[in-house]
């Protein structure tokens, strides 16, 4: 884990993890936020794709000349293009044709190719067919160990900042992020608790854990996009079953309610996914948590003003 952190720190940020600035919510009685959302591209998800591109250069550095190939909305999208800008690799993302603008624009203006389809399916077909006929590398959103040795890394940060935590809070959107900081954790301070959060209109982890095997398509209907996988895959669903200590949902109500607290407290513009476990300290583990010593990952900013306001604080 330590080696993949050494790897990393040339290229990405060593967040911050920083105490709660004012009351703490839910009676809690010390509360730490990981600020993962200073990372660059708004989010946690360079930490994955860099890891990725960085091993496959280790393993054959020739296929990485014929460029990388991922599929997202937003946040990994943005991510693999800023990797491959800093690794002047070639990218091109298969994005949704819904996808936010901002977020279309963004890889464009890393260097990326951009290509769109619609649903799952044809973003799937997509992919295949581009790395069947360019031979590029894909570089998975949530799965693979590579993805998810990056996203150790900041369950390593956590627990080198703040010792002894009671319970620390990670939102769920493929599972790739919780995977590789509940592996860590579980190593690093395994008294504490990793708990995550789905939104109640994307609880495909939920639902998975509970039939025993991961979902092959989930419906998905929340304003939390960042949560919204359509679909859990093998290995991060292993190490989910295997580290995580529960699963908790949350309403999108709560979740606008915990993006206008980060903003008011922590001076933080988020989206949504980023609120969701704010939303569950103050919910479904206000009790559970009471008087004990807690983290919650901040886990992305990308985000516009004029969405922010539509989505927070809504007529």
């Amino acid at each position: 884990m330590r080696h993949v952190a050494t790897r990393l720190a040339p290229h990405v940020l060593r967040t911050p993890t920083v105490d709660w600035p004012s009351r703490l919510p839910a009676n809690i009685a010390e509360l730490y936020v990981k600020l993962e959302c200073l990372q660059h591209t708004g989010s946690f998800k360079p930490r994955g794709a860099l890891n990725c591109m960085l091993e496959q250069k280790q393993l054959d550095s020739a296929s990485l000349e014929r460029g990388v190939v991922a599929f997202s909305a937003g946040n990994h999208a943005i991510a693999t293009a800023w990797s491959g800008r800093a690794l002047n690799v070639p990218v091109k993302v298969v994005m949704p044709a819904t996808a936010d603008p901002a977020r279309i624009q963004r890889c464009r203006e890393l260097g990326a190719e951009v290509v769109f389809g619609q649903s799952i399916e044809e973003l799937m077909a997509r992919v295949d067919e581009i790395r069947a006929h360019e031979g590029r590398v894909l570089v998975h959103p949530f799965e693979g160990v590579s993805t998810i040795e990056g996203t150790a890394c900041v369950g390593l940060e956590i627990c080198d900042d703040v010792p002894a935590l009671d319970a620390l809070i990670v939102p769920i959107g493929g599972g790739g992020l919780i995977a590789g900081i509940a592996s860590a954790v579980t190593h690093l301070q395994p008294g504490c608790q990793v708990i995550g959060v789905e939104p109640e209109g994307a609880q495909g982890m939920t639902t998975s854990l509970a039939n025993g095997a991961p979902l092959a398509r989930v419906s998905v209907d929340t304003i939390a996009d960042s949560l919204g996988a359509p679909l859990h895959l093998p290995v991060s669903y292993s190490l989910v079953e295997r580290h995580v200590s529960r699963m908790v949902r949350v309403s999108d109500e709560s979740l606008r309610v915990a993006m206008r607290q980060l903003a008011e407290d922590m001076k933080l513009m988020v989206e949504p996914a980023c609120a969701a476990t704010l939303a569950a300290l103050q919910g479904p583990l206000a009790t559970e948590l009471s008087g004990r010593r807690v983290a919650i990952l901040a886990c992305g900013s990308n985000i516009g003003l004029e969405r922010w306001w539509r989505l927070a604080c809504p007529a």
